[in-house]
């Protein structure tokens, strides 16, 4: 089953909490604080996989999670880092966020590994906190927590050419014969249902081609099956657009020649400007010679009478595809702006009173918040402390915050002590 498009759920590992410890070794009193660092959370990477061309096995498996970090220990032990998780999928998909459309990774090259979510850092262990008028702190961070992310995965195949036209004008039968690909094959519209990749070999170049179905007109508005398939032309550097000669289907050859070449141009501009070979197919059956004369005129590019069937005029065409791909620039992946998710903004603080209760968000305090053991007195304190730094335990008074009353701050709650 053929599937090129997806949404799955990412999330990288949290990072490992750090840890509370104390120097513990006979004869050795009041040996310091030792609790060591949490490791760091996995990391999420994706990587092309050749062997792929669907991307059915997400439709079974829509949740990936790296592992978490571990915490830290005594004796100055660091949590050990996460194990990072890889996702293969087809070369040629593009990965984006869900909810924004920004994207994040065109994944092209077989070889590269690309990070699209890093894990969380680990807390930092008491150790870490101990200064020359505090020795002996009773806290230590929590590991940082990631987010989990929608992302919608889209697959646009990787092939040199493009073939494109009405459905049942003989696209199929033509890369059968070109290479060693094997569509399914009838005599009525819409037989091919995804598109086929062929290999083609042709003295000492080979190149791949595409045949794309389902463009009839209206296809980049969404008729037929043309708009879920045309996103397969966009990255080929050539277009072979095949006509039926013959009009063996009561159809006008220099019609579908037009309506196609619309739809192309108004799915994508870019698609409609590509270079173009233009093949009269079926010409083993073609009563009327001046169409062939027409065609030429009407397109203004090569055009190539070809039966596909008995294999007529086929190597002529192999030769002009060779050489017109030579000239041209070779497949890369396509231009964008890499998507960020933007940090939360630290000096944003942001105090709401409802439900009798103040409610405290922004980044730098939901920050701390994560960081620290609101059920160590420790902890607490400096989290009491880094508040009274940055001005919001003010900030609670002069919105009429006063003793007893509830601050929250993420799921954390306490008691408004002035």
């Amino acid at each position: 089953m053929f599937l090129d498009e997806v949404i799955i759920y990412c999330k990288a590992g949290n990072g490992g909490d750090g840890c509370v410890g104390f120097h513990r070794e006979k004869y050795v009193n009041k040996g310091g604080p030792d609790g060591g660092d949490g490791g760091r959370g996995g990391n999420i990477y994706v990587q092309a996989d050749p062997g792929m061309t669907t991307l059915i096995d997400f439709r079974y498996k829509q949740h990936y999670r790296a592992e978490n970090g571990q915490p830290g220990a005594g004796k100055n032990m660091f949590g050990s880092r996460g194990a990072d998780m890889l996702i293969k999928v087809p070369r040629g998909t593009i990965i984006s966020d869900a909810e924004t459309g920004g994207i994040l990774a065109d994944v092209f090259d077989t070889e590269e590994k690309i990070l699209l979510l890093s894990g969380g850092r680990g807390g930092r262990g008491n150790a870490r906190f101990a200064t020359p008028t505090k020795r002996s702190p009773g806290f230590a961070e929590n590991g940082e927590k990631t987010v989990e992310r929608k992302l919608k995965l889209e697959l646009k195949t990787i092939a040199d050419v493009g073939l494109v036209g009405f459905p049942n004008v003989g696209k199929s039968t033509l890369l059968s014969v070109i290479s060693a690909a094997r569509p399914k094959i009838a005599d009525y519209p819409f037989t091919t249902l995804s598109p086929n990749l062929g290999v083609v070999k042709h003295y000492d170049d080979s190149f791949v081609v595409a045949d794309i179905p389902g463009l009839i007109e209206g296809a980049s508005e969404g008729q037929g099956l043309g708009h879920k398939f045309l996103r397969h032309v966009e990255r080929v550097r050539l277009i072979v657009h095949v006509v039926d000669a013959s009009a063996s289907d009561g159809r006008d050859p220099l019609n579908d020649y037009d309506v196609i070449r619309k739809e192309l141009k108004s799915y994508n501009e870019r698609l409609y400007n590509l270079p173009e070979i233009v093949v009269a197919n079926k010409i083993d059956a073609l009563a009327d010679e001046g169409v062939l004369t027409a065609l030429k005129e009407k397109a203004g590019v090569p055009v190539y009478p070809v039966s596909a069937a008995t294999r007529q005029g086929v190597k002529e065409l192999l030769d002009t595809v060779t050489l017109t791909l030579k000239e041209l620039p070779p497949l890369a992946p396509i231009e964008f702006t890499k998507f960020e998710y933007e940090p939360a903004d630290k000096d944003s603080v942001v105090i709401e009173r409802r439900d009798g209760a103040f409610y405290v968000t922004g980044g730098y305090v939901e920050e701390l918040a994560r960081k620290a053991y609101l059920d160590d007195n420790d902890s607490f304190n400096w989290f009491q402390k880094k508040m009274r730094e940055r001005g919001i335990i003010d900030m609670l008074r002069e919105q009429g915050a006063k003793d007893g009353d509830t601050i929250c701050v993420l799921d954390l709650a306490f008691t408004f002590m002035d």
